[in-house]
């Protein structure tokens, strides 16, 4: 095919349309994307092949007129483009960016598994992370443990126990570790306990709880959020939280955690005491036994920043 516009005006002079049809076609036979299509293609074209593929060429032209618009196409999310197929010329769909950045951001979604968590978790991000001199250790230990993990994941090390008053970004800290790993493809799993304790008394009466329990307990890398939040039962702290940490720790698995107690202030004020009052202070010793060997603490200070976003 020598020279495209004049096989194409051609094309529209030989044949016998009625005038609506060659309205139409004649808008597609100009369309710059398809003269420079077939500019570029004309060795492999010749003008029966581009009169036999006029059908492929409308429904480029519309396709992409639609995309353009952000109007509903034939294949939504997909960008109509112009290909050469034994010849003739068809259109073939490639996702466009839009389909492309979502499907990315699903990935890394699927990857941090949410449970009971704030929805500000999803766009926690290191970068967001403000560094002052209280929370500048936080943020060095949990870098340097992502930059440890991502090496080699299968590898034990601690996990840190964040330690602090309210709003001081704790939870958020959690969050932005979780969100860096999962561009590493590197899953997690953030549980907020108190809720998730609530959760494992109603399991009990759906016969769902050791389902649920293998399904924290076994996470590649878990998060427990919130620790002493609320008050916890014997069988809460002895048969939920207990189990997880002992699985964890038997099987080396990274495990962090958050909580507004020290933990000490755990151990003492938190754990020893049952719901009938009385001190039990060998079960609690043996949970922070866990939680120690498991993760470091690290006490975060300053103002409430859910107060003060600024």
């Amino acid at each position: 095919m020598e020279n495209v516009r004049e096989v194409l005006q051609e094309l529209m002079s030989k044949r016998k349309l009625d005038s609506k049809f060659q309205t139409l076609m004649s808008a597609v036979y100009t369309d710059p994307d398809v003269l420079q299509f077939c500019e570029q293609h004309k060795a492999e074209l010749s003008s029966d092949s581009v009169a036999r593929s006029a059908s492929k060429l409308y429904e480029y032209v519309q396709e992409r007129n639609k995309y353009q618009r952000h109007e509903a196409t034939l294949m939504p999310g997909y960008e109509p483009i112009l290909i050469v197929n034994n010849h003739l010329i068809e259109v073939s769909y490639r996702p466009s960016a839009q389909l492309l950045a979502n499907q990315k951001q699903q990935a890394l979604d699927a990857r941090v598994r949410s449970v009971n968590m704030p929805k500000m978790i999803r766009r926690a991000r290191f970068e967001d992370f403000f560094p002052d001199e209280n929370r500048k250790s936080a943020l060095n230990a949990a870098l340097d443990f992502v930059q440890a993990y991502e090496k080699n994941p299968h590898k034990f090390r601690k996990g840190l126990y964040l330690s602090g008053s309210f709003g001081v970004g704790k939870t958020y800290l959690l969050g932005a570790i979780a969100n860096e790993l999962a561009t590493q493809d590197l899953a997690s799993t953030l549980v907020h306990f108190p809720s998730f304790a609530v959760e494992m008394k109603t399991a009990i009466g759906e016969n769902t709880l050791a389902e649920k329990l293998d399904a924290i307990k076994k996470a590649p890398l878990l998060m427990l959020d919130d620790i002493g939040a609320d008050a916890m039962s014997s069988w809460v702290r002895d048969e939920v939280l207990g189990v997880i940490l002992e699985y964890r720790m038997q099987n080396e698995l990274p495990t962090f955690f958050s909580s507004n107690f020290s933990m000490a202030q755990l151990e003492n004020e938190h754990l020893q005491m049952n719901q009938r009052g009385e001190l039990e202070p060998l079960k609690a010793k043996r949970l922070m036994e866990r939680i120690r060997f498991l993760a470091t603490e690290i006490t975060m200070v300053g103002v409430n920043r859910r107060q003060n976003s600024n």
